[in-house]
Order: C-alpha cells, then structure tokens, then sequence
C-alpha cells in the first residue's frame, strides 16, 4: 500500500513506508501540480533526512525544477523562503515522532498549505508514478539542477524585527529545541533580542531528535527551569513549528493557554483582527469560556493547522492555533511557527510587567479533560461512525457540564477519545466507558 497523506503530510517509518522511491514520485507529482520553475526544500536533524532529500531532488529535477537546499531549518523557514521568492517548498520531517519516522511536508507557491484539493491530486498522481516508475520527463537542458540556497538569515530578521529590538534584555530563558531543526536558530534568535539563553536539545546526532526532549517531553525543561530559578522555558518540537513553555515554577503551559495569553494581548492592543482567534475542536472547554468572558469571538474548525490557516485566511484572522502547540500568527507568517510563537509570547509578558506563571493563571482555568489513545491493528475509517451510539449517551449524561470527541489519528493508526467535564472524575469514567467500547469494537 502507497503513503497517502494525513493531517500534515505524508508520514510514517523510513526506508520502509517513506522510501526514496516515494520521496521521487512526490517531487515529480508536486512539480506538475503546484508549478514553478524552483522550488525550495529544507530538512530536520533526522538521519534519514539526507537519504529522502536526495530522492525529493530527484524527482523535481527530473521534472525540470530546479531545487534550493536550505539545509537544516525549522519548517516555518522554508515557508517563509518560498513565500518570498513566490515559489512551492518542501519540508523534510516526522515533526514530534520518533527518529526512526520522517515525512514530506508540501507548500503551495508562496508558501502555503495546499487545499484539499490540491492535495487529492497530488497524491493520486504520485500514486500513479510509484505504479509506473517509468515516467517520460524533460531531457538535455530542460532536466533541472541544484542551485545555491536562498539561505535563512531574512526569516532570523523577519522574526525578530517582529518586537521592539533588544525586547528580552534581562531575561533568564531556557530553550529546549529537542535536538531537532531548531536548535541553532533558536538560541540565536532570542539571543539577538537580548535574553540570556541556556540550551537543552541542541546536539542533534541523527538519532537522538524528540528523545525525552522537546516539546512533547518537558520533564528536562521544567527542572532546568526551575534549576536555573529562570524567568520561562519554551520547547520546540522537531520541526520547529510547534510550541509549549514552562513557567517560573516548572508549570507546563499548553497551546490554549499560549493562544489565550496572545488572543487577550492582541484583542486589548487592537491587533486582534475582527477580535476572533481560530482554534480546533480539541481546544480545551476553558478556552471557550475564557474567550466568551473577554468578548473574543472564536471560530472552530477540524484538527489539523492547515484548517486553522484556511479558516484565518478566509475570515482575515489574525491568531490561531492548536492545544497541542500549533500557533498561527498570520499577520506576522504564512505558516505555524514555534518560534515566532515563543517571541510573541515573550513580548507579551515583558509588556504586562507580569510572569508568564501570572498570565496563564489569569488567561483561563483548564476544564479536566481526559485524552486517551486507542493504538488500532490497521486504519478503520468505520470506527468513528460504530462509536456514535456511544458518543451520543455520554453527550446527554453530560449536558452542558462537558463535551465528548473521538476521531482517528491523521498521522497513525490511533482512535483518540477526549472527553471535557467540569468534574474530574466523571471525566475520568466517561472516558474510561469510551475506550472499553472502543476496544470491544476493535475486538469484534
């Protein structure tokens, strides 16, 4: 069975179901359908990350692009390059997975997600392509070739021209960038703004990307946070597109409490168009009250940040973004970035006076909310619609005191049940009801 795409490309283990030969077949597919003569790639610290970026160049110049290696950069780079230049990127990365997983990510000319449409295509054509290798392209000069790199010293200025120079001066931070693509932008980033900078995650070997690091494993942020008795932690994920702090305690602060600091910050200085903030439906109930207490309107969309931008990009929105650490500062980007994430975030803390510990708290209260993962033996697109029943009764036992969501995994093959209450326990049994008829439907 071909890759096929999921939530934010194409994904899954390398050299067995991300191959060179797949990483060719995208490059030519992507070459007939998003155009342009260049296209711009970049790549995570992941070993395999050579090996598929030679098979990605293969298939664009064999399709006569010619293609722009940026090297190892944080996704949001290679967006920002192609947003620039006005042409189509590529980005080579798992993101948060383990090592041994790498992926293709896919930017349309200009550096922006491609519509489901487009996706569809794309991904039917280089299906086509892995069938039938044997493709007729370009010959003689009309075969493309490697040029030098656009390089990324005007996205390192373009995210720290976004504050008040030297904004961080007399700040302790410490960065987890989680041996991944970020790790020398990073620190060099929030250095050039004045903060003091200590490191965690910035000897990337190959391997060793997302391993008890970064921003799904703060464990090691939190304690050097509070080590160091530093003013905030943030961490990164492997591809740099994600983010979560750590406040002066060691506390963890989630994506919903970073878009709500932001969405009350943007809405009071006015930067905050039509004073909405886009999240997804995995978004923490507290949000939503948060948001309705502050008069922000929020707009709701499916998981996944490319549904994020499309609705900011339809409704001129400004701030969206995912509890898992997604931030979208449209304004300001063309993609999510961690990064600029973090600086924003900052900012906002210097010019409230306040710590990011007090921020949060006043930000919003997480309601409880139960997440739990389902690994399944195979996909099971029925699964979801045999859970209705189910769904439906814990719904009405709730009322309006929580919700329920359940839904398949974009990225793996995983039933992910969440239910919110404002009590915990009866989240805790709910969800628990849930998996047991999650798993005797997986059985049967």
């Amino acid at each position: 069975m071909f890759p096929s795409f999921g939530t934010d490309g194409v994904r899954g283990l390398a050299n067995k179901d991300i191959t060179p030969d797949v990483a060719q077949a995208l490059g030519r597919a992507a070459a007939e359908f998003l155009g342009g003569s260049r296209v711009v790639i970049g790549r995570d610290t992941r070993r395999s990350g050579q090996m598929l970026e030679a098979g990605l160049v293969a298939g664009y110049t064999a399709a006569g692009v010619d293609v722009e290696l940026l090297g190892v950069v944080p996704t949001p780079t290679v967006s920002w390059v192609a947003s620039k230049a006005g042409i189509p990127g590529a980005m080579i990365s798992a993101s948060h997975n383990p090592f041994a997983d790498n992926g293709i990510k896919l930017f349309a000319a200009g550096g922006l997600k491609l519509s489901d449409e487009v996706e569809a295509a794309i991904q039917a054509r280089f299906h086509e392509i892995l069938a039938n290798p044997h493709q007729e392209g370009p010959t003689g000069d009309n075969v493309g070739v490697l040029t030098p790199s656009l390089g990324n010293q005007g996205w390192i200025d373009s995210v720290v021209g976004t504050v008040a120079p030297d904004a961080f001066r007399g700040l302790d931070i410490v960065l987890d960038c989680a041996n991944g693509s970020a790790f020398e932008l990073g620190p060099q980033i929030f250095r050039a703004l004045g903060a003091e900078v200590s490191t965690i995650g910035v000897e990337p070997d190959g391997i060793n990307i997302n391993a008890e690091c970064g921003s799904t494993s703060p464990a090691r942020l939190q304690a050097a946070v509070v080590a160091k008795n530093a003013d905030l932690g943030l961490a990164f994920d492997g591809d740099g597109d994600r983010l979560v702090a750590v406040g002066p305690r060691g506390e963890t602060i989630s994506g919903d409490h970073i878009l709500a600091i932001l969405a009350q910050d943007w809405s009071n200085t006015g930067q905050l168009a039509n004073n909405t903030v886009v999240v997804t439906v995995m978004s923490n109930l507290g949000f939503h009250l948060a948001m309705a207490k502050s008069n922000i309107t929020v707009v709701q969309t499916g998981v996944g940040d490319r549904y994020v931008l499309e609705a900011l990009n339809e409704g001129g929105h400004s701030l969206g973004g995912e509890q898992s650490g997604h931030v979208i500062c449209r304004d300001l980007a063309s993609t999510g970035d961690g990064i600029l994430a973090g600086v924003q975030l900052v900012d906002a803390i210097v010019r409230s006076k306040s710590t990011l510990s007090g921020l949060a708290a006043n930000a919003m209260t997480t309601v409880p909310q139960i997440l739990h993962n389902i690994r399944l033996p195979q996909q099971d697109p029925t699964l979801v619609e045999r859970m209705a029943g189910a769904v439906a009764k814990a719904e009405a036992d709730m009322g309006s005191n929580g919700r329920v969501l359940v839904r398949a995994s974009g990225t793996e093959p995983l039933l992910r049940v969440m239910v919110e209450h404002l009590d915990d326990d009866a989240a805790q049994a709910i969800c628990a009801q849930l998996v047991a008829e999650a798993e005797l439907l997986i059985s049967t």
